[in-house]
Formats: C-alpha cells, sequence, structure tokens
C-alpha cells in the first residue's frame, strides 16, 4: 500500500476505543477517542509551517493531513472524568512506494515535534517508529474493513531497555 493511500482510507471521523497498560505504574486505561483525519492543502499555511521548521529533511511531501482528537480518559481524574482534545499536522515524504518519513507537529509518545519512519508490510500494516528525547514508539495501524481499522503500541526506554506502556485501539468510522 501507498502511503497516499492509506491516508485516503483514513479521511473521516473515527469513534476509538484504546486500553493503554502503563507498566511503571501498574495501571491500566479505557478511553474513549473521538478522532477526525482530515486531508490538507500542500498549501495549507500550517503545513508550510510545519514544512519550513523541517528544512533539513529533504524529499517531496504528498497528502498532508490534520488528525484532531477528543478524549474522555477516566485515569486523569478518580471523582470525575477529564476531557482532553489536541491537533496534530503530519506530512508524509516517500523514500519509495512503501516506505519513507513522517514529520509530526506533534508526536505520540511525547508532546514535541518528531520524525517517524514508516513502512507498510506486505498485508498493509502501517508501522511507524519514532526516537523521541526520553523513549521511541512503535505504532501499527491497520484494517479490517473499511470502517474498522485498528492500531497498537509499545513505548520503550530512549535507550529501548525497556517498556513504558502498550495499547491496543479498535476504531470505527462514523463518518467519511
Amino acid at each position: 500500500m501507498k502511503i497516499e493511500q492509506f491516508i485516503a482510507k483514513s479521511e473521516g471521523e473515527w469513534r476509538s476505543m484504546r486500553t493503554a497498560h502503563t507498566l511503571a505504574f501498574k495501571q491500566f486505561e479505557h478511553i474513549i477517542n473521538i478522532i477526525t483525519i482530515q486531508i490538507l492543502e500542500k498549501n495549507d499555511p500550517k503545513v508550510l509551517s510545519l514544512r519550513d521548521l523541517n528544512k533539513d529533511v529533504k524529499g517531496n511531501y504528498l497528502s498532508p493531513f490534520q488528525i484532531d482528537w477528543s478524549t474522555e480518559d477516566e485515569w486523569e481524574t478518580e471523582q470525575s472524568n477529564q476531557i482532553t482534545s489536541g491537533s496534530t499536522i503530519l506530512i508524509p515524504i516517500p523514500k519509495t512506494n512503501t516506505s519513507g518519513l513522517l514529520i509530526r507537529s506533534m508526536g505520540y509518545a511525547e508532546p514535541i515535534r518528531s520524525l517517524s519512519n514508516y513502512d507498510f508490510s506486505n498485508n498493509g500494516t502501517l508501522m511507524l517508529t519514532t526516537q523521541y528525547k526520553n523513549s521511541i514508539a512503535e505504532e501499527r495501524i491497520w484494517f479490517l474493513s473499511t470502517n474498522v481499522r485498528c492500531r497498537s503500541s509499545v513505548v520503550y526506554t530512549s535507550k529501548n531497555s525497556g517498556i513504558l506502556q502498550t495499547s491496543f485501539a479498535s476504531e470505527v468510522k462514523i463518518k467519511v
């Protein structure tokens, strides 16, 4: 699969149920997200700004997109649920038909601008690897059908000496 096909399949609004296990704190959290994925124009000011911040990353970019999420998280407070939300811009830079780089305005494991390597397996699973300041994240995203996809992640220590967190999410498309 090519990155632009994957992004086109992902565009829309998704309801996500994610379970995460933070090993250090021996805690599980169950999270319900509404995720909106929108393809952006290459000349969108947000895309141009992020591209300018990453001038050292060479290559042609295509299919930039934005992910917005709204989360109801039971772990943040014990008295009541806390709603959190966020947004990130992503710019794919293919190196081959099935691999490349992904510039992120905000990372998955750490809330900083980051650069991920992506690869597609033979079955169309998108595999992302991101080296952060304090951790390494490996993510996998795959489609079970047109309207159902799954995500899993493992976050390691920065020296890859231990696992900090694991998660699994199933997502159902609720709007195209």
